[in-house]
């Protein structure tokens, strides 16, 4: 199946999160050239994560919190990051200065 080349920036930008930083919908499609595109994103991971081998547990949201509700992945996605030396606070958001990704690199 062909993919966009919108699509395809996504996946390439997915694959660049490095280890221990997160990224949000919102940065991976301003910088794959869609600011207006985060639910692209959030379709791209849900539609080829395991397909394509891809970070799906690096992205987070704006405020640096997982979108995921508990019992449908958020324990995966926190136990993830943690195990990546990614930290949360207390009201379980990750400090985007600390932790967050220059995706525009």
């Amino acid at each position: 199946m062909a993919r966009s080349e919108l699509t395809q920036r996504i996946i390439d930008r997915l694959r660049a999160i490095p280890k221990g930083t997160v990224a949000t919908y919102g940065g991976i499609a301003a910088a794959s050239g869609n600011p207006r595109g985060a639910r692209t994103v959030v379709w791209v991971l849900n539609s080829a994560s395991r397909a394509e081998a891809l970070p799906w547990h690096r992205v987070v949201n704006r405020r640096g919190g997982i979108s995921l509700s508990p019992g449908r992945g958020y324990e995966l996605q926190r136990a993830l990051l943690e195990s990546e030396g990614v930290e949360f606070d207390e009201r379980g958001r990750i400090d985007l200065d600390r932790f967050g990704w220059d995706y525009l690199r």
